[in-house]
C-alpha cells in the first residue's frame, strides 16, 4: 500500500499550476505547460493555450526530446524551429508539431540537485523567444524550486521525528519541533523577494500554528507581523541579539517589536508575553 502524502503538504502540483496560470498572464506568449518529474519521467499534466491533447498526460523520458534533455542537464534549453532541430531528439514531434508549436523554451526546476518540474514556452510562429518570456520562465522556475524545497525541509523534519521520537512521549517533542519549523518558515518568508513566495510560505505557516494551536481566540489582542515574527523566535529561547540575525532586524527594532508585544498581552516579562501567545492561540 502506498505510503499518504503528509498532511501539512499540499500537491506540489498545484503550486505547478498556480505558476503556469501566473506566466499565462506576463509571459507574453500564447502557449504555457508543464509537468512534474518522478522516477526521471516528466509528465505534462498543466497547459494554458493549447487547442489540442496531444500534449496532456505525455511522458518525457530522460534526455528525449526538449523536455527530457533539460531534466537531464538540469539547464534551461530552447530551440527555434522544433521540428528541424538538431540538439534534441524528436521522439515527441507528432504530439509537439500536432499543436502547431515552433518555437518553444523549457526550464527546469532543480531541487537540490535534482529535476522536479519543468516549464515551456512556446508560441507557433518561427523565430527564437525573446528574453522577456525565457526571464520570466526563470523566475518562475526558481519561485517552485524554492518551494518545492520549502515543502521537502517540513516533510524531512516530520519524518525525522516519526524515526527518533519516542512514543508516547514524543508529543511535546514533536510540538517543539513544530514550532521551530514555523519560525523558520516565517524568518524564510521575510527574506523571500518575491511577494507571491512569500505569502504561500507565510500560509504554511500559519497553518502549522493553527495544526498546534487551533487557531488565535476571536477576542485576543491582533498583533502586527513582526510582532509576532518576533514572539515566535523569541519563543526558541532566541536572544533578542539572535532574533535581529534571523529576521534580518536592528537589536532595537527587536526590542521595540517585543515591547509593543508584550504590552498588548499585558505581559511583564517575554516570557510571559510568549506563554499568553501561545494560550490565546496567536503563536504555535
Amino acid at each position: 500500500m502506498s505510503t499518504p502524502p503528509p498532511l501539512l503538504r499540499p500537491r506540489d502540483g498545484d503550486a505547478l499550476r498556480a505558476e503556469i496560470r501566473r506566466l499565462a498572464g506576463v509571459a507574453g506568449v500564447p502557449v504555457i505547460f508543464g509537468g512534474e518529474v518522478s522516477a526521471d519521467t516528466l509528465r505534462l499534466t498543466e497547459f494554458a493555450g493549447v487547442r489540442t491533447n496531444g500534449l496532456r498526460g505525455l511522458s518525457v523520458t530522460r534526455a528525449s526530446g526538449l523536455g527530457g534533455r533539460v531534466v537531464d542537464s538540469r539547464r534551461p534549453a530552447a530551440v527555434s524551429d522544433y521540428g528541424n532541430a538538431l540538439s534534441i531528439t524528436h521522439h515527441y514531434d507528432g504530439p509537439v508539431l500536432g499543436e502547431g508549436l515552433r518555437s518553444v523554451v523549457a526550464v527546469p526546476v532543480v531541487v537540490s540537485g535534482r529535476s522536479r518540474a519543468v516549464l515551456y514556452a512556446a508560441t507557433r510562429g518561427p523565430g527564437p523567444l525573446g528574453d522577456r518570456t525565457a526571464d520570466a520562465l526563470v523566475q518562475a522556475g526558481r519561485r517552485l524550486a524554492t518551494e518545492i524545497g520549502i515543502r521537502d525541509e517540513v516533510d524531512r523534519r516530520l519524518r525525522l521525528l516519526d524515526m527518533t521520537a519516542p512514543a508516547p512521549a514524543s508529543d511535546g517533542v514533536v510540538a517543539e519541533e513544530l514550532r521551530a519549523v514555523q519560525a523558520e518558515l516565517r524568518a524564510i518568508a521575510d527574506a523571500a523577494g518575491d511577494v507571491h513566495m512569500r505569502d504561500r510560505l507565510r500560509e504554511v505557516g500559519e497553518r502549522l500554528t493553527r495544526a498546534l494551536a487551533g487557531g488565535p481566540d476571536p477576542d485576543a489582542p491582533r498583533l502586527a507581523r513582526r510582532e509576532i515574527d518576533v514572539l515566535s523566535q523569541v519563543a526558541l529561547g532566541c536572544s533578542n541579539r539572535a532574533v535581529a540575525q534571523r529576521l534580518s532586524l536592528g537589536p532595537e527594532t527587536v526590542k521595540s517589536y517585543l515591547r509593543s508585544a508584550m504590552r498588548k498581552l499585558d505581559a511583564h516579562s517575554r516570557h510571559e508575553a510568549v506563554a499568553t501567545a501561545r494560550r490565546l492561540g496567536i503563536i504555535p
